[in-house]
């Protein structure tokens, strides 16, 4: 009985947004945080691999970003956006990570989420094009610093706005741009050392 009144409750709250969501959970709903987690965990955890390569470490400290975000929720502020107030805890927990331990940073890309976000062409000429980024994104990627690499991640792969990084990883947005900018510069020069060409 208890299962399905906790489904129900999850189908009724399936449309809120994450503010209303956070804002019962406030309320004393902790059923509503069972949505919050099912919307973002996928997510997270992609996230998570972008900068670590043991996965059951992933998972655990994707776990330590709910307990903790649940633990925190009362200091949310339901004016704000939900997903960069959570994505902040989880960039602190993963670069306590690597401070820990010295993980080795992955070059893979999902690469089908930065075509999702950045608009694709379905042509034959587009995927050839697509092609030849993905390679130019596993070819670089790891050879950034971690400062240029998550704002990469959070901007391509996380679509997430200038201000909303500059919300999680506590910089001016002025330094967020500054940052893509320079990565963006770092990785020309990085193909161009692996003589690695795309197109013009």
């Amino acid at each position: 009985m208890e299962s399905k009144l906790y489904y129900e409750h999850v189908e009724e709250t399936q449309s809120h947004s994450d503010e209303a969501l956070a804002r019962l959970v406030q309320a004393g709903d902790t059923d509503s945080y069972g949505v919050l987690v099912e919307r973002y965990q996928a997510r997270l955890l992609r996230y998570g691999r972008k900068f670590l390569s043991d996965s059951d470490d992933i998972v655990d400290i994707v776990q330590d970003v709910f307990m903790n975000a649940y633990q925190n929720i009362q200091s949310f502020d339901t004016i704000q956006s939900f997903s960069p107030w959570l994505y902040r805890i989880a960039h602190n927990a993963f670069a306590n990570a690597l401070k820990k331990k010295s993980y080795r940073l992955l070059s893979f890309i999902d690469f089908d989420t930065l075509v999702s976000h950045a608009g694709r062409d379905e042509s034959i000429d587009a995927e050839r094009d697509q092609v030849e980024i993905k390679k130019m994104i596993d070819a670089g990627l790891t050879h950034l610093a971690p400062k240029y690499r998550e704002v990469l991640v959070l901007y391509y792969l996380e679509g997430m706005s200038y201000k909303a990084i500059a919300d999680i990883v506590r910089v001016p947005v002025g330094t967020v741009g500054i940052r893509i900018r320079r990565a963006k510069k770092q990785l020309r020069l990085i193909y161009a050392k692996l003589n690695i060409s795309y197109g013009a």
